[in-house]
């Protein structure tokens, strides 16, 4: 790690403890990390959250008392630029959706292996969504199960061909990088157009505009744009 870059900082929200230790343990052995605190619950969670100001919010999801999906939401209140990733046991699509939807930048299984934790948690502090690969399929496969919303044309007159397509490409869980090489433009670029679809879809996250993209049938757009 270059010796000038800012560790990013984790806080540990879990009930379990020596889940969290083992957390802590393998973000230690990485320079490029800092466990800034730990919470045994949502309340503890939200409240060390608002002092420390953390980088990235590793989460349960099913913790007694307040659920990780209300502890996300009163997090992001507090924090919206705090990513966070729900670190759980549950693999059902339904969990997923509604964590994303509530503006979780990740959501990740607790039987992954170490070395692909750390790599999320680095893309997510970097503004990247996180999903495990499993959980992408049965994102996809969720969204595709149910009737598709209507897009409402004020909506999607908004968006630019561009935007459109970069939209789809959000929902095929796409990097800023990735997306800037399919299109041939800077990542800069792609940046601000992700920014721009965001506040003309009044969304909170580029998670979030995956999922919707997906909801209202938009993964496959691919138009040429200019």
């Amino acid at each position: 790690m270059d010796t000038n870059t800012k560790p990013i900082s984790v806080l540990l929200v879990d009930d379990h403890t020596l889940f969290r230790s083992g957390i802590r343990s393998l973000l230690q052995r990485n320079a490029d990390f800092t466990v800034v605190g730990e919470a045994a619950d949502g309340v503890e969670g939200i409240k060390r959250a608002k002092q420390l100001r953390p980088d990235v919010v590793l989460l349960d999801l099913n913790m007694p008392g307040m659920s990780g999906l209300e502890t996300l939401q009163l997090i992001l209140q507090d924090c919206p630029d705090t990513a966070v990733i729900l670190l759980t046991v549950s693999e059902e699509a339904q969990d997923l959706t509604a964590a994303l939807q509530a503006g979780a930048r990740g959501y990740l299984i607790k039987n992954i292996d170490a070395d692909y934790l750390v790599r999320a948690i680095r893309r997510a502090a970097a503004g990247e969504p996180v999903l495990a690969e499993a959980m992408t399929t049965k994102l996809v496969a969720h969204m595709q199960g149910g009737a598709s919303k209507p897009v409402p044309a004020s909506d999607i007159d908004r968006l630019t061909p561009r935007e459109r397509e970069i939209l789809a490409c959000l929902a095929r869980g796409e990097s800023n990088k990735v997306i800037a090489r399919t299109l041939d433009v800077a990542e800069s670029t792609v940046k601000i157009h992700v920014q721009n679809i965001l506040k003309k879809l009044n969304l909170a996250s580029r998670v979030q505009a995956a999922v919707y993209a997906v909801e209202h049938g938009m993964a496959g757009v691919g138009e040429k744009a200019v």
